[in-house]
């Protein structure tokens, strides 16, 4: 595997630690700026959809930049906003901060992808997938635990002058380990936005696109709301916050590490299960919410299955939207991140229609058996077209004897 696709991996943990913290800082922010607990969760989804809007947009403006020059760009702004938003007094103005970190965010991850499957034969293409995805899940496991523990003893702000001065090696590692030149990095021109956008709109693209945030809304769901969780309806003391989060993380590390070997070979099969499991996953983490020792247990489990299922279900559509080498990379953010803006809003609803601690985690259920659903109907459509092909065909050979 190329360093520079570990370089990828370093960078993005520096961004997931910034998407993510928020799970662990949310009641700090909301006593510190005077909003109210759903508005604290705002700012994950404010993050979730300026990563949804930018990741087309930052693709398809950079797509003629040399991917160095892109990614030390994006690189560049993340860091600025964090600064700024350590030292604002205002909710507004870290609200735009989270927005604006974002649209950097995904012109990163965008670029990031398409340049890690692009350094690799076909064959490795999960597992460059996977060393991507890693950081995020390092970010889990080390990261976001380390940016509670910041919050609890110096306050939220210290967390992200944590994260500006973590994303500074990564800038450094990006200017030497990544090729200057664009495309497949031999300088040619990308293809017209018109035929990847023909490729990725396709029928076989959308179920798995529309799965994909569905899958990701069921986890944002309920990590977004895991702090007050796990301290108010857990009865777990605060210090169990980052325990807990780092457990989710590790759980994601080996999921996206499995993911990542199996997901070439065995996609389907990988992402069926893991959706069907996370399902379940999810309903019994509901129902065992106020058992402390069953609610950890849970934890790490479903952080494996649930970034396993997602670096699969990336995986699935790079290789499907093999016409879009663009864009193919920020269609997948977008799906991933549509869902990390409608899980976190859902769960509000549910927090402030007063049905507890434990109903975001419900709705993150219910996600999941929308997922399926459409999983199911689209295989279901799948057969049925095949089912009117197969007589056609069996004609035109019929005729072609006689």
């Amino acid at each position: 595997m190329p360093i520079a696709v570990y370089v990828l991996g370093l960078a993005v943990f520096a961004q997931g630690t910034s998407e993510f913290m928020l799970s662990g800082l949310v009641s700090g922010i909301a006593a510190d700026l005077d909003v109210s607990l759903s508005a604290a969760g705002l700012l994950t989804s404010a993050f979730a959809v300026g990563m949804v809007v930018g990741a087309p947009l930052m693709a398809l403006s950079s797509r003629t930049w040399p991917r160095r020059r892109a990614l030390l760009f994006f690189l560049a702004v993340f860091v600025a906003v964090h600064v700024v938003g350590a030292l604002t007094p205002s909710y507004e103005v870290l609200l735009v901060t989270r927005f604006v970190g974002a649209l950097a965010n995904a012109g990163f991850w965008a670029v990031a992808l398409t340049t890690a499957v692009s350094m690799v034969p076909d064959r490795l293409k999960g597992r460059a997938t996977a060393v991507v995805v890693g950081g995020v899940t390092i970010a889990c496991v080390v990261g976001v635990p380390a940016g509670a523990v910041l919050g609890e003893h110096w306050g939220w702000r210290s967390a992200f002058w944590a994260v500006a001065i973590v994303s500074l090696p990564a800038v450094l590692a990006v200017l030497r380990s990544i090729p200057s030149g664009r495309g497949t990095d031999t300088g040619s021109a990308p293809l017209p936005v018109r035929d990847e956008l023909r490729a990725l709109t396709g029928p076989r693209l959308r179920p798995v696109l529309l799965t994909m945030a569905l899958v990701q809304g069921a986890t944002f769901c309920t990590f977004s709301y895991l702090e007050p969780l796990l301290t108010r309806e857990t009865g777990l003391g605060a210090g169990w916050v980052p325990v807990s989060l780092a457990l989710f993380g590790a759980g994601s590390f080996a999921g996206v590490t499995v993911a990542g070997r199996f997901a070439d070979a065995r996609p389907v099969a990988v992402v069926a299960t893991g959706m069907t499991a996370l399902a379940l996953g999810w309903a019994a983490l509901a129902l065992a919410a106020g058992r402390p020792a069953l609610a950890l247990a849970l934890i790490p489990l479903l952080g494996m299955l649930a970034f396993g299922t997602g670096t699969a279900l990336i995986t699935r559509v790079l290789g499907l939207a093999s016409g879009a080498p663009t864009l193919a990379g920020a269609f997948s953010t977008t799906a991933f991140n549509l869902g990390a803006t409608v899980g976190p809003w859902a769960g509000g609803l549910a927090l402030d229609a007063g049905f507890g601690y434990r109903a975001p985690v419900w709705v993150s259920a219910l996600l999941m058996v929308l997922a399926l659903l459409v999983a199911a109907t689209t295989a279901k459509g799948r057969r049925s077209r095949a089912g009117e092909r197969r007589p056609s065909a069996v004609r035109r050979s019929a005729r072609g004897r006689l």
